[in-house]
């Protein structure tokens, strides 16, 4: 008679957080992106950065908030910076002199940008600059190919120890409102001639 071994629970992605924590941020990020105007031309993504261990909003951002081509977590970004009299490129410095530590999570409705077509800094590099500040990134959705063919954003984060975690149940809408202006496919239905 052998005697199974019992088996470890399973590796859980949340840390002191509910599941229902998370869903509410994500439904605050989307909240966010409902601001963004719509465009054919952009997303409509929204972010929310908070500190880790208390659950306290820190900043929000929605596409296109700040002037500029920009983007919902660089606008999160932004404004943080601003908070504290920095530029944005300072904020990591600004924030790794305080104590304790603040470990930050990001809750954006789609996954971070790994390339930008205006050609400024994508998202995934903004991130990086707060690297040891920025433990997990929760995405509601993965990137669609239509600006970008290949948004390789979850693997960049994730070969630079940042945990990027899907948080499910919303993608319909959160799809919804990031293409809401966008120009739907033209089907043989709709382009036949008469």
């Amino acid at each position: 008679m052998s005697q199974e071994t019992p088996k470890p629970p399973p590796r859980t992605i949340m840390s002191q957080e509910t599941p229902r924590d998370h869903r509410a941020l994500m439904e605050q990020a989307l909240g966010q992106a409902r601001l963004s105007p719509p465009k054919p031309s952009n997303y409509r993504v929204g972010a929310v950065l908070v500190e880790a261990s208390t659950g306290s909003v820190l900043a929000t951002g929605f596409s296109l908030e700040l002037p500029g081509n920009t983007h919902a977590e660089q606008c999160c970004f932004a404004k943080l910076a601003q908070q504290h009299g920095v530029a944005e490129e300072g904020l990591a410095g600004t924030l790794q002199q305080q104590q304790p530590l603040p470990r930050l999570a990001l809750y954006t409705t789609m996954e971070p940008c790994s390339e930008r077509l205006s050609g400024n800094l994508p998202c995934v590099q903004r991130i990086l600059r707060l690297r040891g500040l920025i433990a997990e990134i929760y995405v509601g959705v993965v990137e669609p190919k239509k600006f970008v063919a290949n948004n390789t954003g979850r693997q960049t984060l994730e070969g630079a120890g940042i945990r990027v975690i899907h948080v499910g149940g919303l993608e319909d809408d959160i799809l919804s409102v990031a293409t809401a202006g966008h120009v739907p496919a033209e089907t043989p239905a709709t382009t036949s001639s008469r």
